[in-house]
């Protein structure tokens, strides 16, 4: 099949075909005009790389082990779990950071809002707004 084709079969932009297989993802024959042909088994394996990329792996980690979960189940690729592990560890140092900056940005506002409501700097403001607008 056409570039065009695996690209409406699988949902994958044509230029993330091109990626795919500038990375070694996937790979076609070259025609004589020059147009790119795949195999039948080409879609199932752009779907394998979808799946994956939704689990927020990279094409790098992917083609690691994509040619072992193309033949055989995923519980056999051994490479699978470390990545998996390494790549969950990431996400929770992720939600850490997140987190604390969550917090930080809370507490920021809060001590914005109280510096306010010392002032009275809150209701200048809102008077402040309503005057600019011609009220």
């Amino acid at each position: 099949m056409k570039i065009g084709e695996l690209a409406k079969l699988t949902g994958v932009s044509v230029r993330s075909l091109r990626y795919y297989e500038s990375q070694g993802l996937i790979s076609a024959v070259r025609l004589a005009n020059g147009y790119r042909e795949y195999s039948p088994l080409a879609a199932e394996t752009v779907k394998t790389i979808k799946l994956y990329l939704n689990l927020g792996l990279t094409t790098e980690e992917i083609a690691g082990f994509l040619h072992c979960v193309l033949k055989n189940k995923e519980a056999f690729c051994a490479e699978v779990m470390p990545l998996y592990e390494s790549k969950l560890e990431e996400i929770e140092r992720q939600l850490h950071q997140l987190t604390q900056i969550k917090l930080n940005l809370e507490e920021r506002m809060a001590s914005i809002r109280r510096e306010r409501e010392g002032s009275g700097t809150e209701t200048q403001a809102k008077a402040g707004r309503n005057d600019s607008n011609g009220d």
